[in-house]
Parts: C-alpha cells; sequence; structure tokens
C-alpha cells in the first residue's frame, strides 16, 4: 500500500523502546457525502476504524471495528485500498517508550442496514455517532478542533490531512 504521509513528531528518544499498534480505517462514500465517526464529546470527526488484533488481518480488523465503531457492515468483496499512514510520537501510556502506529485506509462499501454499536468505554465517553456528512463539514470541524489531550489532537490532525487528500482526489 502506498503511504500517503508520515507524522513524527521525534519527541522520543533513539533508544525508547517501540510499541506498535496498526490500526485499520474506512473511507465509506455515500453519494456526495461520507460517513464518519463524529464525537459529540470533542467536536471532531474520524475515520471508522482501529486496532489490528494479532490474530487478524487488515481488513478483517476494518470490517470488525466498522461494525463496532458505527453499526455499518462492509461489504468485504468492495475493499479497495487508498494509502497508509505513519504516526510517531512519544507514548502517552508509557515511559520511554515510542507509539507508532501504522493507519492503513480502505474504501469500501457497506450494506443498508445498520446494526447495533459496540462502543468501548473510551469511545463510549467519547459519545461517538454515525454520521453521514459532506467533507468540508468534517474539515472545518477537524481544523479548529483543539483538545487538552495532546495525543488526541495529533490524531484529529492526521485525519483532517487524509480528508483535505480524500477532498482533492474524488
Amino acid at each position: 500500500m502506498k503511504r500517503l504521509f508520515e507524522i513524527d513528531l521525534k519527541d522520543y528518544k533513539e533508544k525508547d523502546s517501540i510499541f506498535r499498534r496498526p490500526s485499520a480505517r474506512a473511507i465509506i462514500i455515500k453519494g456526495d457525502k461520507i460517513a464518519l465517526v463524529y464525537s459529540k464529546k470533542e467536536k471532531y470527526y474520524k475515520f471508522p476504524g482501529g486496532g489490528i488484533h494479532d490474530d487478524e488481518d487488515k481488513k478483517e480488523a476494518l470490517i470488525r471495528e466498522v461494525r463496532e465503531e458505527v453499526g455499518m457492515v462492509v461489504i468485504p468483496e468492495s475493499i479497495r485500498e487508498f494509502g497508509s499512514v505513519l504516526r510517531r510520537q512519544k507514548s502517552d501510556k508509557a515511559e520511554n517508550t515510542v507509539f507508532e502506529q501504522e493507519n492503513y485506509y480502505y474504501f469500501c462499501d457497506v450494506e443498508d442496514e445498520l446494526v447495533d454499536q459496540e462502543l468501548d468505554a473510551y469511545e463510549q465517553d467519547a459519545e461517538f455517532v454515525l454520521k453521514i456528512v459532506d467533507i468540508e463539514t468534517a474539515i472545518e470541524a477537524n481544523d479548529i478542533y483543539k483538545s487538552d489531550v495532546f495525543f488526541d489532537e495529533v490524531m484529529i490532525k492526521r485525519e483532517l490531512r487524509v480528508l483535505r487528500l480524500l477532498k482533492m482526489s474524488v
């Protein structure tokens, strides 16, 4: 998969250990709009998706995460690559550790019917909901997003850059 861009804050020491957490993220186009996760609490948009478990491949993780986060059912044969983004920064969880995340973005189609979300505690706290919006709406919201949690701010700026790339390519 082609690399779209990298975010490397270089805010860590070279000798720090590396914690890798690859993720799969869905780009779901619905007409002239896009299906995204919206945090009602934090007021940002992100692509549905998340961490790839050790026992699953990227596409399995994509299907699972989309179902859990937004209740959409991905049609497996519709999955196609868009690109990846590598993110590296000092971990917010462990001392002397680099958080490294390769984010794999895929276009995909979904079935018409929704299923119930299965949010974890973090996602419930952020009040994740499915929103199908104009891409510019998501760009505007993420462009002004600020957080007391710098780690989250970097994530949303990554999503903003991907949204801008998408806007230019569709």
